[in-house]
């Protein structure tokens, strides 16, 4: 099984993000799920981000996990977890 992706405690983009609350900003993300997909795929390139909605908010050290679509028209669509709940879903444009 492949573990869960996260960022850790003390990544220098978070002090700013919020002092007293630190949460993980949305490109952070998108940039944690673009890697795990490189590792994945590294045979189909990212292009772009085609869309993405974050539905609810990612705290410093919080695992994510994530579920990757099939491939249609050089896009693929994602899903990301925290647990049960979803954190993010979108699509990124292939190369």
């Amino acid at each position: 099984m492949k573990p869960a992706l996260s960022v850790p405690l003390d990544h220098p983009a978070l002090p700013g993000h919020f002092p007293g609350n630190p949460l993980v900003p949305g490109v952070m993300i998108l940039d944690l799920l673009a890697d795990d997909w490189r590792e994945l795929s590294p045979d189909r390139p990212l292009r772009g981000i085609r869309k993405a909605k974050f539905q609810r908010m990612l705290a410093p050290g919080e695992k994510l996990s994530v579920e990757w679509a099939e491939i249609r028209d050089d896009k693929v669509s994602f899903r990301a977890f925290v647990g049960d709940e979803i954190l993010a879903t979108g699509q990124f444009a292939l190369a």
